[in-house]
């Protein structure tokens, strides 16, 4: 009986580890897969993206051009778009429960709006035009193959990984970047092979198959742990954390306004690009135009306006309040590393070192991941900060409240005992409850 049980169990055992084996591989060819077709979807995007800048640089004219551009695109987006017009939502809202099909077509009308958005100067980021590429892809690479409805929602948090990562050089945060964004306060780990494997293959191809070289900062001194920068750090940090509310609010409100105000799309988008321009003959400068790379290097060489990141909030959420397309991320940096840089002067602390919590506590604030903030961190400014950064992000995370860029983000688990939510609830959803 003994030897008769024993063999029973070799052969379960060994059936487990088929099992196992089985479903490595296959998440290891789909992941890599959908890494190879986002990394490569980033790479021409980004490459395009640099050439479409080199243009606005050399022909200051074509800010003038903005208006035509943001009705180009909107009427793009109304003749050819249909629900890829939701973006960034829209993979949410499959990846929580949909079985509605991710139109193909959202990958090139995206990168089409987004190079236009910055050839004629709007101020917006890449990091959405990254994700909808991915998941684009993802999903019409899942209907190639057929596969069900839970791989399905798999694949389209690979292309989220993939995306993210290979847009931004980070596969370590690109991995749970795609894992942590879809409900707030909860992890999937279904996802986690499959997000590591896409986010690894998609930085892979874009930096060394198509030579696409990203941006690193360095932050040469870190304080170290001490009572005083410690309290310091948490005022900073919740000052990223209603910032991130601010930037998240005043875009959604301009969103829901203008679409009130102005019911033709490619009106909007115009208006739109006529308020962009006035807003640069305001500020006086051109610097919150386009990604805002320079103002995040200024905030990492020198000193910036003391008011940088206001203005380019502004001129952020003008951008994407009135129907521009691109993402919210790197200008949410800029964001961040110039309010940093600004209260580095008034808290004493080193002014590079808080420009990196900045960085990415206003990023974490306004996408509601703060462990995939704190990988990045590490992954751009190295591990010596470590302590700080992970204190920047949760608090960021925290002060932000049930806000964020993404209206359709699930909340998991509420922030606060003293504000329950009912579960399913989106971002959209919660400011009803709270009317």
């Amino acid at each position: 009986m003994k030897r008769k049980y024993a063999w029973w169990v070799e052969l379960a055992a060994r059936q487990s580890q088929l099992a196992l084996w089985s479903t490595f591989v296959k998440w290891v060819v789909l992941g890599g897969m959908v890494g190879l077709l986002s990394g490569s979807a980033s790479a021409i995007f980004l490459k395009s993206l640099e050439a479409v800048t080199k243009v606005r640089l050399e022909h200051a004219w074509l800010l003038f051009l903005l208006p035509v551009g943001g009705a180009l695109v909107s009427g793009m987006y109304m003749r050819f778009g249909k629900t890829s017009a939701k973006g960034n939502n829209l993979i949410l809202e499959q990846i929580q429960q949909g079985d509605e099909a991710i139109p193909l077509r959202m990958a090139p009308l995206v990168l089409i709006g987004t190079l236009i958005t910055h050839l004629f100067g709007g101020s917006a980021g890449r990091e959405g035009t990254a994700v909808q590429m991915g998941g684009s892809l993802a999903d019409a690479l899942g209907r190639r193959l057929r596969i069900n409805s839970l791989d399905r929602k798999i694949l389209l948090m690979c292309g989220i990984s993939g995306g993210f990562s290979s847009i931004f050089g980070t596969p370590l945060a690109g991995t749970v970047f795609g894992l942590e964004v879809i409900a707030i306060g909860l992890i999937s780990h279904k996802a986690l092979l499959p997000c590591f494997v896409a986010s690894f293959t998609g930085d892979l191809v874009a930096s060394r198959l198509w030579g696409v070289h990203h941006i690193h900062y360095q932050v040469d001194v870190v304080p170290g742990m001490d009572a005083l920068v410690l309290v310091k750090v948490i005022a900073a940090s919740i000052v990223f954390g209603l910032v991130s509310l601010l930037f998240s609010e005043l875009t959604h409100y301009l969103k829901r306004t203008f679409t009130a105000l102005i019911r033709n799309p490619m009106l909007k988008s115009a208006t739109g690009g006529l308020i962009v321009i006035a807003l640069v003959y305001i500020a006086g400068t051109r610097d919150y135009l386009g990604l805002g790379i320079p103002l995040i290097s200024g905030s990492f060489t020198g000193d910036v306006h003391p008011f940088a990141f206001l203005w380019k909030l502004v001129f952020t959420a003008f951008t994407l309040g009135t129907g521009f397309q691109g993402g919210e991320v790197t200008p949410l940096f800029a964001i961040g590393a110039t309010l940093g840089n600004s209260l580095a002067g008034l808290l004493h602390l080193y002014g590079p070192f808080l420009a990196s919590l900045g960085f990415i506590a206003v990023f974490c604030g306004a996408v509601n991941t703060p462990i995939a903030c704190f990988i990045m961190g590490i992954e751009l400014f190295g591990s010596g900060g470590a302590v700080y950064m992970f204190i920047a992000c949760v608090i960021s995370y925290l002060f932000s409240g049930h806000s964020g860029i993404y209206s359709s983000q699930l909340i998991g688990i509420s922030k606060s005992a003293l504000l329950p939510v009912p579960e399913g609830t989106t971002l959209a959803a919660v400011k009803e409850l709270h009317k």
